[in-house]
């Protein structure tokens, strides 16, 4: 509730000295203005007659003709011996229409709307949700995390770098995120050719600033990553598409177009695919640097799920077999972890670096160096390490009983294979279904599947379907409601 001294009476009341209408109705009729516009609650007291008069520079018997006039018109009540107090139920007067909470729906100025970013992301409050391949924070070791981050905060000698004005990110950080990937993904690099972001979401939007221009031709396969062809298109961008073979992409089709027109950039996700967790083969990595050498396209690699492989052996990026500076390498650090404790990075040439920390001073000038600081002691402690080792056995074990729970009780009606690594399983019904409908269903049997994780065409009809936040036990749930869906689907349609 607010007090006397609370209100900004000078804010809202504003005297003419010259107009013809008596100065205690203009405070009045203000006032009531104020009221209705939830300036002034009901319930709340009036300063006295002499406070209020010296605060807007008026005779106290003017205010006394105010608090008058508001009573007879049922805005105030008189409380002997108490005060002046704004009356707890309001008059209903003709041309008096109440206004609290009034706040503008409408601008009064024109403005562009983008339809393009309208947000795909769903929610919905079922107790299981399926999801394109997030990790479960769960899993995370809270403890390690906390020790490190209140460390640091506690560190005296982080104090001054917890200022605004840190774009270039913590150098200890990139020290050691220089030797992790190094020796996890074999990236001969220096520090300088690493930018810290805050998701992989705002490095493509980086790198489109930079590289793209209005009309140019970005490429990506016919099923891709729908976040980074909606920051493509709202840079201007053309999208051209090209098939997806087992293998990876078609590269004859991707040589064909590079002949009839030019192309600025391919982006791709070689290593799980996204959607479908296929990975590209040895031969379609090297054809590729030597296609984007040839006809001097920028190939955006990301490498959205490198932490999760399951083989002893995976391949490495395409940036490690680059030479001649074609390849930008896109990916995020600790996604194992919770949210909050994530970031995304950038790798390329050191003049690209230079220009690209010019537009993350713009768009994210503090940073976060106490995080950046403990994910660093983080790696050079083999926490990272450690915890990864741990999550991935957990993730290897839902893979594969998710793969059986889907062969035992939908391996008639579905197709998919196992993928090497990742968060998500890529199954392709053998008939077509109406997915849309098969949501619904499951929807009503408290299972959510967003609409983003459905991929229905003339000649598909398939599903990105994620495992790593589910439980042995959530998969279960989750498969069962799945089946009793589907079987439900074929029966309405009889």
């Amino acid at each position: 509730m607010n007090s006397p001294a609370e209100i900004p009476f000078r804010s809202f009341v504003q005297i003419d000295r010259q107009a013809t209408l008596p100065i205690y109705l203009q405070i009045a009729n203000q006032l009531i203005y104020a009221i209705n516009l939830g300036k002034i609650n009901p319930g709340v007291k009036l300063p006295g007659s002499r406070a209020l008069g010296s605060l807007l520079e008026v005779h106290r018997n003017t205010i006394t003709a105010v608090y008058d006039e508001l009573y007879a018109q049922g805005w105030v009540e008189i409380k002997p011996n108490q005060g002046t107090f704004i009356s707890a139920e309001l008059p209903h007067q003709k041309g008096h229409k109440k206004l609290a909470n009034a706040f503008p729906t409408n601008t009064g100025y024109p403005f562009r709307k983008s339809f393009l970013l309208e947000s795909p992301f769903e929610q919905a409050h079922c107790a299981y949700q399926l999801t394109d391949g997030t990790p479960d924070i769960r899993l995370t070791q809270v403890d390690d995390l906390s020790r490190f981050y209140s460390a640091n905060i506690k560190r005296k000698s982080n104090q001054s770098k917890m200022g605004y004005f840190q774009t270039d990110g913590s150098q200890y950080f990139k020290e050691q995120m220089k030797n992790y990937l190094h020796y996890s993904r074999g990236l001969q690099i220096d520090s300088k050719n690493i930018l810290i972001t805050r998701s992989t979401e705002m490095s493509l939007y980086i790198i489109a600033e930079i590289l793209l221009e209005q009309g140019d031709t970005v490429v990506v396969s016919e099923l891709s990553y729908f976040s980074a062809n909606m920051i493509f298109q709202k840079s201007g961008s053309k999208i051209a598409t090209v098939p997806l073979r087992a293998d990876g992409l078609d590269l004859d089709a991707l040589e064909e177009l590079c002949k009839t027109q030019p192309i600025r950039m391919v982006y791709l996700t070689p290593q799980n695919h996204y959607p479908t967790t296929i990975n590209h083969s040895p031969q379609k990595r090297m054809r590729l640097l030597q296609l984007a050498s040839t006809y001097g396209f920028v190939l955006v690699e990301d490498d959205h799920e490198y932490d999760f492989q399951y083989d002893k052996q995976p391949s490495l990026p395409l940036i490690s077999a680059d030479k001649g500076g074609m390849v930008i390498y896109v990916s995020s650090f600790g996604k194992s972890l919770a949210p909050g404790f994530r970031t995304g990075f950038i790798v390329g040439p050191e003049d690209i670096m230079v220009e690209m920390r010019k537009h993350l001073g713009i768009i994210d000038r503090q940073g976060d160096i106490l995080m950046e600081q403990a994910l660093g002691e983080m790696i050079e402690e083999g926490a990272i390490h450690r915890h990864l080792k741990r999550s991935l056995k957990a993730y290897k074990q839902r893979r594969d009983h998710m793969a059986l729970q889907l062969s035992l009780k939908l391996g008639h009606a579905l197709d998919f294979q196992i993928p090497n690594g990742g968060l998500a399983l890529w199954i392709r019904w053998k008939h077509p279904i109406n997915l849309a409908k098969l949501a619904h269903l499951a929807k009503q049997r408290n299972l959510f599947i967003p609409k983003t994780l459905l991929y229905q065409t003339r000649d598909i009809t398939a599903m990105r379907i994620g495992f790593g936040n589910l439980s042995l036990e959530e998969i279960d749930k989750t498969v069962d409601i799945l089946q009793q869906s589907y079987e439900q689907l074929l029966l309405n349609q009889l």
